[in-house]
């Protein structure tokens, strides 16, 4: 194995490894919409949140190539991350950023197969990423609120594919549970690197653990809030308790989360999802009661 940039040599499984399908699960977010709304078990809207989840894992792939050959040297000195395969030398840079246009591209066209307005979603999170990736992401704060986007994009994809109108509460609720996820992922970086040290990301030079702790704790708080308006809000108009009663799960889903982000775990948020059986749970339970909630209205 060579760790050159300029390797020519071709490796499938590689490739495959680089586009970083576990990271798929966050794609998942698109179901969102469709789900609380009640919609998800009408055939078009099904189709339209899977086109949806695929336009979302072409677009994310396309851009986790060109971001790690962007950042191949910082990875290379990062402890986990210069395992992956283009800074590992497994993938050239050339094929990586060709696979990555074409990903790229493939976001779009699949989008296109939903409407016009899945469209925008997709090509407005690739447009924001592709400048967090070439311009913006040292930039702290910046980097941060970007990084939310992508998850907020994705709940609010699932919605424009279905063509289903979003509530305020759902946004503001999405924006901050995004919010949080984003800055757990930069208390987790900042914790694994000792103080001033920016050889993995400049970015976090302008960070330090107590801001951080500050933010993901305003944005949990904000999230429950913003979700509780939402589930009251769901008891009135289906004149059912359980929405309500979700917000018991939910609360604890966050806090369990917190525990993840405040042990410097969360740098990884899919990882967190694929490996806490305690939080599956919870999820299970919360999805369950929301389940009730929205389809006995």
């Amino acid at each position: 194995m060579t760790t050159s940039t300029t390797s020519t040599s071709f490796s499938a499984g590689a490739v495959v490894r680089a586009a970083r399908p576990r990271q798929w699960i966050k794609n998942l977010l698109v179901l969102a919409a469709p789900a609380l709304g009640g919609r998800i078990a009408d055939l078009d809207v099904l189709v339209a949140a899977c086109i949806a989840f695929a336009a979302f894992c072409c677009a994310a792939s396309g851009i986790y190539f060109i971001n790690d050959v962007r950042d191949i040297e910082e990875d290379r000195a990062h402890p986990t991350k210069r395992f992956r395969p283009i800074p590992a030398g497994e993938v050239s840079t050339k094929l990586a950023v060709v696979v990555g246009i074409g990903l790229l591209l493939a976001g779009l066209a699949v989008s296109l197969a939903a409407n016009r307005e899945l469209f925008a979603v997709v090509a407005t999170y690739e447009a924001v990423s592709l400048v967090y990736c070439l311009a913006l992401k040292d930039e702290p704060v910046i980097d941060i609120a970007i990084i939310a986007s992508g998850f907020l994009l994705r709940a609010v994809a699932g919605g424009a594919a279905a063509e289903i109108e979003l509530s305020q509460w759902f946004l503001l609720a999405a924006s901050f549970g995004s919010l949080f996820m984003a800055a757990g992922k930069r208390y987790a970086e900042v914790t694994m690197t000792k103080p001033g040290d920016s050889s993995t990301r400049r970015s976090l030079s302008g960070y330090s653990a107590s801001y951080l702790r500050f933010v993901w704790s305003v944005a949990a708080a904000l999230v429950i809030m913003t979700y509780g308006l939402w589930a009251f809000e769901m008891k009135e108009l289906s004149g059912t308790p359980w929405a309500a009663i979700s917000i018991a799960p939910f609360v604890l889903a966050v806090l369990r989360y917190a525990v993840d982000v405040d042990a410097g775990r969360a740098g990884e948020p899919e990882e967190i999802a694929l490996s806490d059986r305690v939080l599956q749970g919870l999820a299970l339970i919360w999805l369950t009661l929301v389940a009730i909630a929205v389809y006995t209205n």
